[in-house]
C-alpha cells in the first residue's frame, strides 16, 4: 500500500485576461491570441507549481463576476493570475473582486518584449497599453482591499518566472490548508501550552478540520493489517535501508520491525479511508498500540503527511502545507524540534531532532534502521530511521495561536554536518547556524513566543511563505541576516497594534 495521489492533488491557476470593446473585434482577437500565448510561456516553466489554465479575454462586469464564481467553486483553482493587456475600465471588475476568495497575482506585462521603434503607431499604442490598464487595475485593487502579489516584467524574464512558481507553491499549500483533515489520536501532552489553541478559529483562518480519535480505533486498525502485507513492508525496509543486523529476517528482534511495519500499513490505511493528510500521536496516550509509532511516522511524512507529536496540530497542519508548497522542489521538509546548543567553540550552532519522527526527505545518505529503548512512554523499544540532515540553507517556520491571532515566525538557517559524528544519538538530527547569529535568533525566537516544535523545510523559501502568510491573512515573523531582537521587539509592537485595530473592524 502506498500513499494516494490524492495526497497531492492536482491544481489549476487561471489566466485572466482584460480588456474591453471600445477597439473593435479585430483588436480583441490580437489580445485574445497575444494572451493566450503568454499563458503558455508560463505554462511551459515546470517550477510553476499548476497547470495555467487560459481563460478568454474579459470585457464586460457581468463575465467577470461570473469567472471570479466559477473559480471559486473549483476544487482545483487554487488562484488567478490577472492582466490588463490593453486599458479595462476597472469599475467592471468591482462585483468580481469583491466575491473572490482565491489567491490574486497581478502581472504587470506586455506581449512585446521590445518597442517596434520605426514602425510605431497609434494602432499599436491602443493594442498594447497595459502600461497604464494595469495602474487602472492596481487602483481598484488598492480601493478594494484585494490582497494581492504584484510581478512587473516580460514573461520570459526568468525574475518573473521566479516570482510567479514561488507564489504559485504558496498558492497550492493554501488551498491544501482549506481542505485539509487532520486525526489526532488522543489529546495534547499534559500541561504544555503551546501545543495547545483554538481549532475553531484555525478552520476559520486556514481551513484546518482538527478531530480527535481514541487511539484504539486506531489500535484496531493497526490489528488487523493481514500478516503476509507486513512482512512484505518489511522486507520493502531491508531493501530501502541499512536495517541493523538484530531487525533483519534472521535477527533476533525482527518481531518489532513486523509490528513496525504493521503500524505503516494500520496508520495509513486509517489516514487514507478518512481522507486525512495530518496527524498527531502523543507519548502519554498510546493506547494498546505496542510502540511509539517511529519509522512509520517517518515515512508517512516521506510521502506528504502532516504530522505533529505530542498532539500538536498546528505543526502538524503547517507541515503538511510546506510539504504542498515544496512538491517537485529540490530539498526536503520534516517535523522538528531544537533540541540543545553548541555554544563554541567555532560557530555557535543548533542541534535539531526529536524523540523519534524526523522526516527522511531530509537526509544526506540512506538511512539507517535502528532499534533503541525510549525512556518515555513505557512500551516497548521502537523502530526509526537515523541520518544526518543534508547541509545547505533552509529555513525553520513556527505557527503559534496568540490569543487574538496565529503568527508564523520564520529563521533562516544553513544546515551543516555535526563537527564529529555522533554515535550515541539513535535518532535522525540535523544542525544548523541560524541568521543572523545564534543570539539574536534565539532571543528573536523567544520574543515571538514562537513554538518549541518546527517545520525545517529546504524545498520552500522566504518569499513563498510570505506570499502564503499574505493569502492566509496571518501574520509573518522572519528572522534573517539583517534581524536584530531590539528592531524586531518594535516590529511586534506595531504589529500587535495593527492587527488589534483590523480584527475590531
Amino acid at each position: 500500500m502506498t500513499a494516494p495521489t490524492e495526497t497531492y492533488p492536482a491544481q489549476e491557476i487561471w489566466f485572466l485576461t482584460g480588456s474591453q470593446g471600445l477597439y473593435g473585434e479585430d483588436a480583441l482577437h490580437q489580445v485574445a491570441d497575444q494572451s493566450r500565448r503568454v499563458a503558455d510561456i508560463l505554462g511551459s516553466h515546470p517550477e510553476i507549481r499548476a497547470r495555467i489554465v487560459w481563460k478568454p479575454v474579459l470585457t464586460d462586469a457581468a463575465s467577470i463576476r461570473r469567472v471570479c464564481q466559477e473559480a471559486n467553486a473549483s476544487d482545483t483553482c487554487s488562484g488567478l493570475i490577472v492582466w490588463m493587456h490593453t486599458f479595462s475600465p476597472a469599475k467592471m471588475w468591482i462585483a468580481g473582486l469583491s466575491v473572490l476568495d482565491r489567491p490574486v497575482l497581478h502581472l504587470h506585462t506586455q506581449f512585446n518584449l521590445s518597442l517596434p521603434w520605426s514602425s510605431l503607431d497609434m494602432d499599436f499604442m491602443n493594442l498594447n497599453q497595459a502600461a497604464h490598464g494595469d495602474r487602472e487595475f492596481a487602483h481598484i485593487e488598492s480601493r478594494l482591499g484585494v490582497p494581492r502579489k504584484i510581478v512587473a516584467g516580460h514573461a520570459t524574464d526568468p525574475r518573473v518566472i521566479g516570482r510567479i512558481a514561488a507564489w504559485s507553491r504558496a498558492a497550492a499549500g493554501r488551498q491544501a490548508s482549506r481542505t485539509l483533515r487532520l486525526a489526532r489520536f488522543g489529546d495534547n501532552m499534559r500541561d504544555v501550552a503551546v501545543t495547545e489553541g483554538d481549532k475553531v478559529e484555525a478552520e476559520l483562518r486556514f481551513g484546518y478540520s482538527v478531530n480527535t480519535y481514541a487511539v484504539n480505533d486506531l489500535v484496531a486498525v493497526v490489528d488487523g493489517v493481514p500478516d503476509k502485507e507486513v512482512a512484505e513492508l518489511a522486507a520493502e525496509y531491508e531493501e530501502l535501508y541499512d536495517v541493523v543486523p538484530i531487525l533483519r529476517s534472521d535477527g533476533p528482534r525482527h518481531d518489532s520491525l513486523l509490528y513496525a511495519a504493521r503500524l505503516e500499513l494500520g496508520l495509513r490505511a486509517f489516514l487514507i479511508d478518512g481522507g486525512f493528510t495530518a496527524f498527531t500521536t502523543n507519548f502519554e496516550d498510546l493506547g494498546r498500540l505496542r510502540q511509539l509509532p517511529g519509522l512509520a511516522v517517518q515515512r508517512l511524512m516521506a510521502d506528504g503527511y502532516g504530522f505533529g507529536a505530542e498532539g500538536d496540530w498546528k505543526t502538524s497542519a503547517l507541515l503538511r502545507t510546506v510539504k504542498v508548497m515544496g512538491l517537485g522542489q529540490a530539498g526536503g521538509t520534516t517535523f522538528m524540534e531544537d533540541y540543545t546548543y553548541h555554544f563554541g567553540p567555532g560557530v555557535p550552532r543548533i542541534l535539531g531532532a526529536h524523540m523519534l519522527e524526523v522526516c527522511p526527505s531530509v537526509a544526506a545518505g540512506r538511512p539507517r534502521c535502528e532499534i533503541h529503548p525510549l525512556s518515555i512512554g513505557g512500551r516497548e523499544d521502537p523502530v526509526r530511521l537515523v541520518f544526518d540532515a543534508t547541509p545547505g540553507p533552509a529555513l525553520v517556520v513556527g505557527l503559534s495561536d496568540l490569543g487574538d491571532r496565529f503568527r508564523l515566525t520564520a529563521n533562516a538557517v544553513d544546515v551543516v554536518a555535526p563537527s564529529e559524528p555522533l554515535p550515541y544519538l539513535p535518532v535522525a538530527r540535523a544542525v544548523w547556524k541560524p541568521r543572523p547569529s545564534l543570539a539574536e535568533s534565539a532571543e528573536s525566537w523567544l520574543l515571538a513566543g514562537a513554538p518549541h516544535h518546527t517545520v525545517l523545510s529546504s524545498a520552500v523559501g522566504l518569499e513563498t511563505l510570505s506570499d502564503y502568510a499574505a493569502m492566509a491573512d496571518v501574520e509573518l515573523l522572519t528572522i534573517d541576516e539583517n534581524t536584530s531582537a531590539d528592531r524586531l521587539a518594535k516590529e511586534i509592537r506595531w504589529n500587535s497594534a495593527y492587527y488589534r485595530l483590523t480584527r475590531a473592524l
